[in-house]
């Protein structure tokens, strides 16, 4: 298993790290219990860690991911913002024999 942490740089934008051991993780956070909920199987039993959301499975579980609250935040109202329509109209022919 492998560990993402996204969160912000020093200009605001999300920054991206990988840690291939998830004490490089507790290193840096609190662990303050384990995930014994997860609907992802995979995912129970991960290190829940104070100031991140997560463990949230990443490219079908073999990443598990952790977020800081600003990021799940920011990402969370993308994802779930609506999506401007495309018209699917075609565009009206004129008949170019009818009357003006």
């Amino acid at each position: 298993m492998n560990y993402r942490l996204v969160d912000r740089d020093d200009d605001g934008e999300p920054r991206v790290r990988d840690f291939s051991d998830v004490a490089e993780l507790t290193a840096r956070f609190e662990k303050i219990g384990v995930d014994d909920c997860s609907a992802d199987l995979r995912m129970r039993g991960l290190p829940v860690f104070r100031g991140l959301v997560g463990p949230m499975p990443e490219r079908d579980g073999t990443i598990a991911r952790y977020e800081t609250p600003e990021i799940f935040e920011k990402l969370t109202k993308e994802w779930s913002a609506p999506q401007r329509r495309k018209s699917r109209r075609k565009p009206r022919v004129e008949d170019a024999d009818a009357p003006v």
